[in-house]
């Protein structure tokens, strides 16, 4: 078996009762699942801000090795398209920025609408890197992010490029931009329902295994309870 250099999660801490038997003990369900895993994405702050105590509490509530990766509200990206964002930013910082050194990667999400505009993605970068230090991922949905210019753009800003499944908005073979990789597995071919055959997650461990340490791979697949098994389940082909 290959040594976990990577963080496995899933998309949120829920616990249905399917799986409450491979995570025992007493706790609040973050607790119990920090306790098997030792990564989870939180996307509730895409929808919506969470005060600082909230996250204080959550980074309290995990071990000292356990990271947590933080979407960028929908405000910035959806709303805003990247655009006049720095009071937003500066609230958002005060508030994930309360997770302290438990704070792995900011997460930008950006829509389907959204082409590439180098100035307020490089000024967006650059200020999310003024106040954070983590790791950067941005997962593009417009064919323009994906081009050579964005390539080098999304090096030259130190960030790394979402490897997606299922794709959206190119085709052919994936081109990284940073050592560390950040995978988001969204279910397929139902995306966030469908559960991952054996032999795909056996890949999605070979080719992990390949990466940086430090890399990522959460499981978006919640809505039919699928993240969890998935994650229990790549976890354990590392051993």
């Amino acid at each position: 078996m290959t040594t976990l250099t990577s963080y496995i999660g899933c998309a949120g801490w829920s616990l249905s009762s399917a799986v409450a038997a491979s995570f025992p003990g007493a706790g609040s369900h973050l607790e119990r699942y920090a306790a098997v895993f030792d990564a989870v994405e939180i996307n509730s702050s895409f929808y919506r801000p969470h005060q600082p105590k909230t996250y204080e509490r959550w980074a309290a509530s995990t071990p000292a090795h356990f990271r947590f990766a933080v979407k960028l509200p929908k405000t910035i990206t959806h709303e805003a398209g990247l655009v006049g964002v720095d009071d937003a930013l500066a609230r958002f910082a005060g508030e994930a920025g309360a997770l302290g050194d438990k704070l792995g990667c900011i997460l930008v999400q950006l829509p389907p609408k959204l082409a590439l505009d180098p100035g307020p993605a490089r000024a967006l970068f650059a200020a999310l890197h003024r106040r954070f230090d983590c790791l950067l991922a941005c997962e593009a949905r417009h064919a323009s992010w994906f081009g050579d210019s964005a390539t080098q753009l999304l090096r030259d800003a130190g960030v790394t490029r979402v490897l997606a499944d299922p794709v959206v908005a190119y085709t052919g073979p994936f081109v990284p931009t940073a050592p560390m990789a950040y995978v988001r597995l969204h279910g397929s071919p139902r995306i966030y329902y469908s559960a991952y055959e054996p032999q795909r997650l056996a890949d999605v461990h070979a080719w992990l295994a390949q990466q940086a340490p430090g890399s990522w791979c959460i499981f978006d697949n919640t809505a039919s309870g699928a993240a969890v098994p998935d994650a229990l389940a790549l976890r354990a082909m590392f051993g």
